[in-house]
């Protein structure tokens, strides 16, 4: 089974979109789950959700944990062995689920699989086709979820950043196999946490201060 974890901090606007890829999904329903962390959003994020809990389990943070603490909280959640992080401003082609399994299921040497991916605007317009061997995302990588306990999870001192981290523990230990196909969108918007300069530079010191060698 497939464990999609989808995370929603004040992003009413966008996330019912990334549910509705993660339930179109061409991967048999009975065969992967959906999970929504809704990180303790002060807009109507939770509203919206409680139209969909028939479908996709929903948890409802009462305190903030930040993007590390509210993965980290899907992933012990989560009942499938494989697990693939979306964010709630971003969506799926409807293939995904299906291609990376297949690859994880018939290769027991891969234990990760990730997509390049396809920059899109507000609209959902299509910006440009983007390596993700080039420029690695958090998300729309199948990983084995065994393995993601074996390197700690998520360090949840990350505030921004948290994917860089993840991505050095889980590569000195396992591989990312990446297929060059965009089946990710990931949308740029004026709220995208990367544009925060300022708490940018502060991880990467972080980071560089936990990772030198």
């Amino acid at each position: 089974m497939v464990s999609i974890i989808i995370t929603a901090h004040n992003y009413a606007q966008y996330v019912e979109r990334a549910i509705r890829s993660a339930l179109d999904q061409s991967l048999g329903r009975s065969e992967y789950e959906i999970i929504v962390v809704n990180d303790a959003s002060s807009d109507h994020t939770a509203e919206i959700l409680a139209n969909y809990e028939e479908e996709v389990r929903v948890f409802n943070l009462e305190q903030n944990l930040g993007l590390a603490g509210a993965r980290n909280f899907g992933i012990k959640k989560a009942k499938g062995q494989f697990i693939v992080f979306l964010d709630a401003d971003d969506y799926i082609h409807r293939d995904l689920l299906k291609i990376q399994k297949l690859f994880l299921d018939e290769n027991n040497r891969l234990d990760a699989v990730s997509t390049d991916y396809y920059l899109v605007d507000e609209r959902g317009g299509r910006i440009g086709h983007i390596s993700a061997e080039e420029k690695p995302i958090a998300c729309g990588i199948m990983f084995r979820k065994d393995f993601l306990y074996k390197i700690g999870l998520y360090d949840e001192q990350f505030r921004a950043r948290e994917e860089e981290d993840l991505r050095i523990r889980w590569t000195e230990k396992y591989n990312i196999y990446n297929l060059i196909i965009p089946l990710y969108r990931y949308r740029m918007h004026d709220s995208n946490l990367t544009k925060d300069a300022d708490a940018m530079d502060k991880h990467q010191d972080l980071l560089q201060n936990k990772h030198r060698s």
